[in-house]
Order: structure tokens, then C-alpha cells, then sequence
């Protein structure tokens, strides 16, 4: 199954540019192959290639009979999407230009490009806007999107999604004495479709689309489910259901208890067959190339209508015959076909020709289920136009004992009918009374900073105001709002809730397609939030035994008047659904949605649930024992020692062995007195035997008892309240010097970082003054260096392996300049750029400092090896100047740290003029070095040309008087162009020793296996649709 997950990209070409081949009349010409290169794709460019050759060599001997003396060569250019998140077409974009770019660097455009066949990957090739002109004709078997429509140099070998909405453009207004005019459709587009079907599905589904304009009515179904649901919806808009695929997907439908239904009709496009059509179009292709230029080499010179490219004119309106039979390409030369609309016995009922775009009746007496023997109308009730006589008897009698019944009853219904009327229905509540909210206004009580709430997502929630008050919005349903009775009663239940510690439902409202349920905000969070926030809750404080026991006392409150209220059953109770609000009181959420949510599998599902789904009042008790185990240890919900993955807590309480049953820890061997009695409530609640739990009245006495025992042998509330405002208050002071503490250190931790990234007056300037001014500098010396063949190496790396190699390098870089008075001023991707006596002067010992520092970079490049391309020297070129130049910060957004002047351009033509592993240095620099204590040894290279400058006197740094740096040998200029040369082959042959050719794939699918089997299905069991194809054979519908 491939997912086909839309990823854009953008790639331009300067304006203007040309793609244009040389003359292709005289000599040898050469065709481009320009394919995904995956091993899974039916057009991957290991399946293709080996047909294409044979192509060729077909095209030879034609050429051979009719005495051409002119032979097609091929280059094949497979891309790939591996390094992509999402694979195969969805990533294709800006592949096939970089492969015409790279093809164009090297001057080997062909006359012609075969390929690729990706939508996405072809647009950018042929569409004029984004900047990519190709004087050359693209021929492709795909490219079947609407957006490849009516291009210039585009030829398609295969149907494209124009041509199948033409069909039911034209099939949809069609009538005879089969078929009545059809308005309304469905239209089901699976989540998993293949290149074909993604985008014939989508030429259906556009609102911009030709179909969108002929339809009345689509209705989009993406899932199953909702499919599902449509066909056995009563109220449903049409009978009719297209989608893309193989009589595979439609015998899945019927296995999914989807019985045939005489009043319904699938319309499944199935064009292709076992044979892989792209590989025979790609061949075909080929062999349509060679007519098209053996008719241009007939023509007289002076008549061609181009003499540098092969005119697309040639390819409109042209026959030829190949693998795959006869093809026809219309005016714009895409493929015509003659689709045959089959029904379930595999027989032809209909036929549409593309080329004349006309419907043709084959079959006059078919034998299907659909009523009468003709195919269903659009509408479900269209094919009733009245009722029979005996129906109208049953009515009559029917109304007479219904009023007889009535009339008896009439008393009773008319007291009870307001009552009812009001529980089956439900409004939502109008957007204008929700107002939106500013964050500070809906931030939780909470002492923990920022940082740390923006990292737990899970308590994230979107806050609003409704009715002067703050509530919470929860999203309730994905549809279009629209609620069952069953559920209509259960809301309207939930709204006659009102309990101290159960949270208010207000209702429900429809926001950017969603519907979500109003509920009373809770403002401290969940409880689960609260038991992991041990900054503002210590032990100490809030989270004492009193506090504990009546957190458990509020939740048992409140379960216990849930369960006695219509509401009955809670279903989903969990610490996530506690909340707290300002009062520090606990109110449950979650309830009174049985009916929409489905049951939770999760850590407090009681073991009866996780075996088999439901929710019962005894289940709620074991999550009641579950959450009171959370409280009391304040630990991760389901604490035990010996065992931490969740997957695995389920299994030992949805299978228990033998007679041990799995529960979190709870220490009664070390637990007091008091906490003992709270330990055995719990044991109780999760026991094995959901009859023996207590229920939540007993529950809720229970500690009520203790509660109220505590209170009598303890202090006085007022003094109870007192000790914890205390308490608090000594918090509150420690916390606010640790904040301060992490304040100040967060501070320094800015303050390094800017300066990492711009210099320390710079970053004090615009501290205090938000700007900076430009300085001029008498004299400094700056530093170029570049890596030798880098544009080599990145076309032989991947992009993190450039990444890699150039962060190694640069970590060593940067770690010598730590030793010199230098001051790194910025790299632009292999090139790095140091100054010295900026932007503090430091008299004439900058040429020093640049000079020991490039004596110490080179000698470490020496040594330096490619993790992964080992083997392969690394070669630099090394440019160094001095002179006046100017500096300052640019720009608000990112400041950096600029040079201006002369200087600057000096000496980066000093690193382009430069050699491999040579330190190439002007005479402003010499003579600097000259008037220093240390003694620098360097050689004189003579004049050479600086562009702009002219020729100048120019030195080779070798080394320091006396002291011994290790410098690599670098190569004559003889060896240099020999091994650049050689460069490409030495990373070639080291990338094939770390990645061996993979093996090629076996094309038969395990679908195409699973329908074998099932074509021994008896015709009584084959489900009812209709199938279009493009075969004449339709045997091999596949």
C-alpha cells in the first residue's frame, strides 16, 4: 500500500532559461529517460530500462530496413525520494528539474525526454510559469493529473484524467432505454490510491473540474466507514458510488456485510491491466520517437520547420502501432482509447470512444440484479412514482386502528408530548455567544514556568468565553453535526446536570467544521496535572493526607450522584477527566457521552471491559481504585516496580495467571494506621469480582467517616487553614529565589550566545542603543578558505552527509581559532572567512595571527579524513590580505556583522587564485610580516592576475622560522588537474563499496496473488458493479 501524502516544493530556474538540444537531423541523436528510480513503482526505472533498449534496438533495425543510417542512444537518469519523508510521486517535485539541470551542465539534453511520469514531477517541466523552458518534446506514460492538460511539448501515451471525466461527463447525460440521466453521484476516494487513480479521482472531485460543472450533487466520501454508512443510509442523496481501483476493493466492500442492493450501482475505473502498461507505453514511446524522426529525415531541409529541435507538431494528431497495440493522439497529444463499460459477468454494456466523445449501446438485453433489468436511478426514492393498491388497503386499515388506539391514548401523549418533543431535539448554541479569549486570560493556576507547560501537550486545551464565564471547548463529533436520537436524548440529559463536583455541560457548538461540547473551565487543570506538579503542590503543603483524603471524598461525591442520576453510568473515568478548579475542589468531566465516544482501553479500563468491550457502575468503582492509588503514592498512573510499559500493564490485567491478579503497588506493609483503612478501600474497589466492589454510596461513607475523624482529632478549620497559608507563603518565598536564580543564569546563557554570534561591543551597542554604528578600520587582515571539487563532493553526497563534513570541519576550525586573536566573520558553504584587528585593533599583530592560524588549519586538514567517503584526500585553498576596510551590523531581522571595502574583495580573489593546500598571500601581507620578531618563511610565486586588480606580487606561506607545522605536500599543478580529473571516479567506486546494487523486485503483487484466488467466486456471489476499462479483451480486466 502506498500513502500519497502531498508534499510541495519549490524550484526556479533564472528567468528565461532555455533548454534547447542541438541540431538532432544530422548524426546521432539521443533520448533522455527520466523515471523514479525506487524498485517499487511499475515504472521504476529498473523495470523500464531493460524494454527500453529492446525499443531501441527494434528502432535500429528499422532504421536498417529502410536504409537510415542513423542510430537513437539513450542516457537514463533515475531520481530518488529516499531521502524525502514521504516516498515515490508525493516527493517528485523538484527532482526531475535537478536532473535536467545537472543534464544541461554536462551538455547532454537529447532530442527528446522520456519521462518521468509522476504528475508533480512532470508540471514542473512543462508548465511556463515556474521559469523551466524545454525546446523538446517530453513523451510520458502517466502525468495524468489535470494540471499536465493542453501543455505545449507534453505527450501522453496513456488515458489522462481528462479523457475519464469526459466519459461521465458524457455517460452522466446520456439516456436510453437502460440508463435514465443521472445527476447525483458519490464519489469514494480512498486514502491508499494509486498515481492513476489519485488523480482520476481527483478530476471528478475538483470544484474547478469539467465533472463539477455537469454533476448536480458529489458528495466526497474519504473512509470506509463513511461509506458504509451511506449505503445503508435511507436518507442518502444518490444510488450511485464511483471509485478507482480493482474488483478487489469491491469483493473487501462485500465482505464488510455490504450486501448487493438492487437500488445501488458501483462505477468502478479499472484501466489497466496484469501487463505493466507503463513499461509497454515507455517502449512504445521509443519506437514512436524513431517514426516521428524518420518522417522529419524525409522532409527536404528547407521545408523542416525546425532545424535546432524536433517540433512537438510532429507528435499531435499521429497513429503508430506498438507493444501495447494501436495508439491514437489527438490534437493535443494525448492518447485516445475506447473505454468499455463492463458490468459484473464481465460482459460489455457500453462503449465510449474518445475521439468522437459518444456513448454506444452494446448489449440491448443485459442480465443484472438492478430492478426491471435497468440501471438504477440517481435518487433513492425516484424509482418509486406511486404506490400500489394493495399498499394503499394496508395504509387505510392501518390509519383506522392507529386512530382507534389514538384516541384512547390522546390524554396521556398530550401531558407527556412536550416533555418528549424537547429530549429529542438539539440546537447548538450560536457562535456569536462564544467569544474567543487572550492566553493570559485562560492560563492555569499553576507556579511551574512556561517553559515547562509549553512542553506537556497533554494539558493543553482551547479556552473561550460563553455567558460572562471562561469554559473549555472539547471537540464531540467529526461530522457535519448532526446527532442520532439516542444521542439527542443523552445531551439533553446532560444539560439537567448540575452538581458541586461535577463539571456543567452548556452544550454544543459548530467552529470551522467541527462540533465541539461548551463545558465549565476548571482552572487549576487535571488532576493528573496537578499530582505531577510538585513545584506548585510539594508534599508539604498542599498535597498532604487531609488534602489527599478529600480529593478522594470530592471524586466519590460526585461519582456517587452520577450514578444515581439519568446520566447512570460515567464510562471514561480517569485522572484526566478530575479537574480542579480556584477553590482547589475536585469536579469530574468526561461523563454523559456514551453514545458518541466509544469505550477507552487504557490503564483504569476495569479487567472485564479490556476482555470485552464495555462500561458498567462497577467498572467505574476500579477506575475510582486506580486514580486513589495515583493520589495516594503520587506516582504515574498504575504504579508498579516491577513493571513499566503500559502495552504490557493491559496484557497482565486482561490475562491473568492462574489466580495471581495484576494491581499496582500498594505498601501496607509500611503504610500508618490511617492510610492503612484508605489501602483496604482500594483493594476493594479493584477487585477481580466486579460484585463484590463496593458501589460509590458505600464508598463516599466510608470516607466520610474518615474525613470527619480527622477533623475531630485534629486542630480547628480556621487553624487548618491558617498552617497551610503558612506553609505556602514559605514556598512561595523559596520559589521565587529559585526563579530568580534560573532567571539570572537563563540570562547569561542569552547573553553567551549573542556573543558567539556577533562581537561584545556590537552586542552592548544594540542592548542599549537598539543600533550600531559603522567603523572604519586603517588596517586588518582577512582570511578566505574554500574547499577543492566541494560541488563534486555534494553531487556525490547526500545532503546530511554535506551537513556532516562540513560541521566536522568547521568544529576543528573553530577550535584553532580559539588560540588566536581572530574573529570568525561568517560561512557561506564551503567558503570561511576570518578577520584579524577587528572589531578590536590589535596594532600589526593581525597579519601575525591570521598567518600562524592558516599555518595551523592547513596543517590539520592534512590529517583530516571523510567519514563517509573514507580514503579521499581534503584539499583547501587558502587566500590572505590586508588593508583598510569598513564594518558594521546590517539589517534588523538576524544582525550580522559585516566587511566592506576593497579589502575584502582582495582577498577572496587571492583563495580563487590560490592552489590546493597552499596558503596564497598578497604583499601588503609580506610586509607586514616583514616588520614582525617572528620569522615566517614563504616563497615567491611572481605576478599574478587578481580580476579587477590586475597583476600583482603574490607569495606562498610556508611555514614559521624555527617551528615545525606538518604541513601536507601539496600537489604540482600537473597532479592537481590529473586528480581532479580522477575525482569523480575515486568517490564513485567509494560509494559502491559501501552500498552494493540492490536486487530487482519481483512484479507480481500479493494483491494480484489474493485475486486469483477469488476469481473461483460463483457469479451468485460476485458483488453487483459496473467497471471501466480500456482492453478489448476483457478477460484481462486487470
Amino acid at each position: 500500500m502506498r500513502y500519497w501524502l502531498i508534499v510541495f516544493a519549490l524550484w526556479t530556474f533564472p528567468a528565461g532559461s532555455l533548454l534547447m538540444t542541438s541540431s538532432c537531423l544530422n548524426g546521432e541523436y539521443m533520448m533522455n529517460v527520466v523515471l523514479l528510480q525506487d524498485g517499487v513503482s511499475p515504472w521504476s526505472m529498473e523495470f523500464v530500462q531493460p524494454y527500453v533498449v529492446d525499443a531501441i534496438e527494434e528502432d535500429a533495425q528499422i532504421n536498417l530496413n529502410y536504409s537510415v543510417n542513423r542510430n537513437l542512444t539513450a542516457s537514463y537518469n533515475g531520481f530518488q525520494t529516499m531521502y524525502y519523508l514521504q516516498k515515490g510521486c508525493t516527493s517528485s517535485t523538484c527532482e526531475a528539474v535537478e536532473t535536467l539541470k545537472i543534464l544541461k551542465d554536462s551538455k547532454m539534453v537529447g532530442c527528446a525526454l522520456l519521462g518521468p511520469t509522476c504528475t508533480y514531477a512532470t508540471f514542473q517541466l512543462v508548465d511556463l510559469d515556474v521559469g523551466l523552458e524545454l525546446n523538446m518534446p517530453i513523451i510520458s506514460a502517466g502525468s495524468f493529473g489535470l494540471s499536465c492538460d493542453y501543455k505545449t511539448n507534453l505527450t501522453r501515451l496513456l488515458p489522462p484524467a481528462r479523457k475519464v471525466a469526459s466519459f461521465f461527463i458524457n455517460f452522466w447525460n446520456f439516456t436510453d432505454h437502460l440508463k435514465p440521466v443521472w445527476k447525483n453521484t458519490y464519489i469514494y476516494k480512498k486514502t491508499e490510491n494509486t498515481e492513476d487513480c489519485f488523480w482520476y479521482m481527483n478530476a471528478l472531485e475538483s470544484d474547478s473540474g469539467p465533472f463539477a460543472h455537469y454533476a448536480e450533487k458529489r458528495d466526497i466520501l474519504r473512509t470506509e466507514d463513511k461509506l458504509s454508512a451511506a449505503m445503508t443510509d435511507s436518507r442518502r442523496t444518490s444510488n450511485l458510488f464511483i471509485l478507482c481501483g480493482t474488483p478487489d476493493d469491491i469483493i473487501d466492500l462485500k465482505n464488510g456485510s455490504m450486501d448487493s442492493d438492487p437500488r445501488t450501482a458501483f462505477l468502478l475505473i479499472d484501466l489497466y491491466r496484469s501487463m505493466n502498461d507503463y513499461i509497454a507505453a515507455y517502449h512504445d514511446g521509443v519506437l514512436l520517437f524513431g517514426q516521428i524522426m524518420r518522417a522529419i529525415w524525409s522532409i527536404p531541409a528547407l521545408e523542416l520547420q525546425d532545424v535546432e529541435s524536433v517540433n512537438i507538431n510532429y507528435f499531435r494528431n499521429v497513429s503508430f502501432k506498438g507493444m501495447a497495440g494501436v495508439y491514437e493522439l489527438d490534437e493535443h497529444g494525448d492518447r485516445d482509447v475506447v473505454f468499455s463499460l463492463i458490468y459484473t459477468n464481465y460482459k460489455v454494456l457500453y462503449e465510449f470512444n474518445t475521439t468522437v466523445n459518444q456513448t454506444e449501446l452494446v448489449e440491448n438485453n443485459p442480465s443484472f440484479i438492478w430492478l426491471s433489468g435497468l440501471l438504477p436511478d440517481d435518487r433513492p426514492n425516484s424509482d418509486r412514482k406511486g404506490l400500489w393498491m394493495q399498499e394503499i388497503i394496508v395504509i387505510v386499515l392501518g390509519s383506522i386502528i392507529v386512530a382507534v388506539i389514538a384516541s384512547v391514548a390522546f390524554g396521556f401523549y398530550w401531558q407527556n408530548r412536550s416533555y418528549r418533543q424537547k429530549q429529542r431535539q438539539w440546537s447548538h448554541i450560536p457562535t456569536e455567544l462564544i467569544t474567543p479569549i487572550e492566553f493570559s486570560e485562560r492560563s492555569m493556576v499553576s507556579l511551574k514556568i512556561d517553559e515547562d507547560s509549553r512542553k506537556d501537550k497533554r494539558y493543553k486545551i482551547r479556552c473561550a468565553r460563553y455567558d460572562k464565564k471562561i469554559v473549555f471547548l472539547k471537540k464531540v463529533k467529526h461530522s457535519d453535526g448532526s446527532f442520532s436520537e439516542s444521542q439527542r436524548i443523552e445531551l439533553n440529559a446532560l444539560l439537567q446536570i448540575d452538581y458541586y463536583n461535577l463539571i456543567k455541560f452548556y452544550g454544543t457548538i459548530k467552529l470551522e467544521q467541527e462540533v465541539l461540547g461548551v463545558f465549565e473551565y476548571g482552572e487549576r487543570g487535571s488532576l493528573r496535572y496537578l499530582l505531577d506538579d510538585r513545584i506548585s503542590y510539594p508534599e508539604e503543603t498542599f498535597m498532604d493526607w487531609e488534602y489527599k483524603i478529600s480529593v478522594m471524598y470530592d471524586i466519590a461525591k460526585g461519582m456517587s450522584y452520577l450514578h444515581s442520576s439519568k446520566i447512570e453510568v460515567h464510562g471514561h473515568l480517569k485522572s484526566t477527566n478530575c479537574v480542579i478548579d480556584n477553590r482547589m475542589v475536585v469536579k469530574i468531566t468526561g461523563f454523559g457521552f456514551n453514545t458518541i465516544f466509544s469505550p477507552d482501553r487504557d490503564l483504569w479500563t476495569a479487567p472485564e471491559h479490556l476482555r470485552k468491550e464495555g462500561i458498567s457502575q462497577k467498572g467505574d468503582v476500579y477506575s475510582f481504585a486506580i486514580i486513589a492509588q495515583e493520589i495516594m503514592l503520587r506516582q504515574c498512573t498504575f504504579y508498579t516496580r516491577d513493571c513499566s510499559d503500559q502495552a504490557e500493564k493491559l496484557g497482565h490485567v486482561q490475562y491473568p495467571r492462574m489466580m495471581s491478579y495484576f494491581r499496582p503497588d500498594l505498601n501496607f506493609e509500611t503504610a500508618s494506621e490511617k492510610e492503612l483503612e484508605v489501602f483496604m478501600l482500594i483493594r476493594n474497589c479493584w477487585d477481580e469480582d466486579p460484585e463484590r466492589r463496593p458501589d460509590f454510596k458505600k464508598i463516599e461513607s466510608t470516607l466520610g467517616k474518615i474525613v470527619s475523624l480527622h477533623n475531630q482529632a485534629n486542630e480547628s478549620y480556621m487553624g487548618n487553614l491558617i498552617r497551610r497559608l503558612q506553609m505556602y507563603s514559605r514556598n512561595l518565598e523559596h520559589l521565587v529565589e529559585e526563579r530568580t536564580a534560573l532567571y539570572k543564569a537563563e540570562r547569561d546563557r542569552a547573553d553567551n550566545l549573542n556573543f558567539m554570534l556577533l562581537p561584545g561591543p556590537v552586542v552592548r551597542s544594540l542592548k542599549e542603543t537598539g543600533r550600531v554604528q559603522p567603523e572604519l578600520f586603517e588596517e586588518v587582515t582577512i582570511y578566505f578558505s574554500d574547499i577543492v571539487g566541494f560541488t563534486t563532493l555534494c553531487h556525490y553526497s547526500t545532503p546530511m552527509e554535506v551537513v556532516d563534513m562540513l560541521n566536522d570541519i568547521y568544529k576543528h576550525f573553530d577550535s584553532i581559532l580559539d588560540h588566536h586573536d581572530v574573529y570568525k566573520v561568517e560561512t557561506i558553504g564551503d567558503a570561511y572567512m576570518v578577520a584579524s584587528g577587528l572589531p578590536r585593533r590589535n596594532g600589526n599583530r593581525h597579519a601575525m595571527d591570521i598567518s600562524h592560524m592558516a599555518l595551523d588549519i592547513l596543517s590539520f586538514v592534512g590529517t583530516f579524513e571523510l567519514r563517509h567517503l573514507p580514503g579521499l584526500p581534503l584539499w583547501i585553498r587558502i587566500g590572505v590580505h590586508s588593508g583598510p576596510c569598513a564594518a558594521g551590523v546590517v539589517g534588523l531581522k538576524m544582525p550580522r556583522y559585516c566587511l566592506f571595502g576593497d579589502t575584502v574583495n582582495t582577498a577572496s580573489r587571492m583563495e580563487s587564485t590560490g592552489l590546493p593546500l597552499r596558503i596564497h598571500v598578497s604583499q601588503s601581507t609580506i610586509n607586514i610580516l616583514k616588520r614582525a620578531n617572528c620569522k615566517f618563511e614563504c616563497e615567491m610565486r611572481g605576478e599574478t592576475y587578481l580580476k579587477g586588480k590586475g597583476k600583482e606580487m603574490t607569495y606562498w606561506l610556508t611555514g614559521v622560522t624555527g617551528k615545525n607545522y606538518n604541513l601536507p605536500v601539496p600537489p604540482t599543478a600537473e597532479n592537481f588537474q590529473r586528480l581532479q580529473q580522477d575525482l569523480a571516479q575515486m568517490i564513485k567506486m567509494s560509494l559502491e563499496k559501501r552500498f552494493p546494487r540492490l536486487e530487482r523486485r519481483k512484479t507480481l503483487s500479493a494483491r494480484q496473488r489474493r485475486l486469483r484466488g477469488n476469481s473461483m467466486l460463483g457469479d451468485s456471489e460476485q458483488p453487483e458493479y459496473l467497471q471501466l476499462v480500456t482492453v478489448d479483451n476483457v478477460s484481462t480486466y486487470l
